[in-house]
């Protein structure tokens, strides 16, 4: 049975003139008389007796409009919710971990103030999961920071960002080649944004360079490096803001050589683009911009 059967049979149990009814829903007698057939070949009962013109409701019809009229109600009324503030539902995105820890906190915040009837299922992941889960289906929205090229995966920028060589050694040069800073190297993990650009620009150099530790998390990396002077790392601009103006981190100019790159939100081709979807990626460019 459908929605369209039970309002028409709701109006007839109140109403048996076929022909007004037809008129009042300004559709044919025919198209009535034919749902109502439907509802009563699904329930393998006769809901009226057929009088003339008429549709009198009969005993199982009267039972059954009792039993299920309140249901009808309630469904209707679901109906109207989404009709009224179709900004209802739940997103399930994931950031990689310099988007995540520094930009998004704020952000999802701010959405979730602006729209209370929304949920986010947050995730915390680095670039090449987020791309992973995106092709399985298994994430809505992804916010990665590495460039690449898939045709099942739509990208859009968001924002240009840059990475930066920082030391607390504060007599470390404040320029140098990269191969010329001799300390110990502490940089993410294989799969994450942050490292696959700095390896991939600059290239061959890597194997000269004392790449001490991998870790997960900014945090940690920049604890390393807070507590060791002989220590380096290749960081987000945004992740090392504070620790920068404080002058506790130093930057380090490197010659012939910059880190430029651009923060992306990322989808499946093939999602389907509702009214939240579409307000959510809105307001993330919005935004950033």
């Amino acid at each position: 049975m459908t929605l369209k059967e039970l309002n028409f049979f709701y109006k007839l149990s109140e109403n048996p003139q076929v022909t007004q009814v037809a008129n009042e829903l300004n559709i044919s007698q025919s198209a009535i008389s034919l749902a109502i057939k439907s509802l009563e070949n699904s329930l393998n009962e006769q809901l009226f007796d057929r009088i003339g013109k008429k549709l009198i409701l009969n005993e199982k019809g009267k039972y059954f409009k009792e039993k299920t009229f309140p249901h009808y109600l309630k469904l209707i009324d679901t109906q109207n919710i989404f009709l009224e503030n179709r900004l209802v539902g739940n997103i399930k995105v994931a950031s990689s971990k310099t988007i995540s820890n520094y930009i998004m906190p704020n952000i999802y915040f701010d959405f979730l103030t602006k729209y209370k009837d929304v949920k986010l299922d947050i995730l915390t992941i680095n670039s090449s999961k987020i791309l992973d889960l995106i092709l399985k289906s298994k994430l809505d929205i992804g916010l990665i920071e590495v460039n690449f090229e898939n045709s099942n995966i739509i990208k859009e920028k968001l924002c240009d960002d840059e990475l930066i060589v920082v030391t607390s050694d504060k007599k470390q040069e404040k320029t140098a080649f990269i191969d010329s800073i001799k300390k110990k190297w502490i940089l993410r993990e294989i799969g994450s944004g942050t490292r696959e650009i700095f390896i991939n620009k600059i290239g061959a150099i890597s194997e000269d360079l004392d790449i001490f530790m991998q870790l997960q998390d900014f945090e940690e990396i920049k604890t390393i490096i807070l507590n060791n002077s002989n220590t380096v790392t290749a960081i987000s601009k945004v992740a090392v803001k504070k620790e920068l103006e404080e002058e506790k981190l130093f930057q380090i100019k490197l010659k012939n050589l910059d880190f430029k790159r651009e923060f992306y939100v990322i989808y499946h081709k093939k999602k389907s683009k509702n009214l939240l979807f579409e307000t959510f990626i809105e307001f993330l460019k919005n935004r950033f911009h």
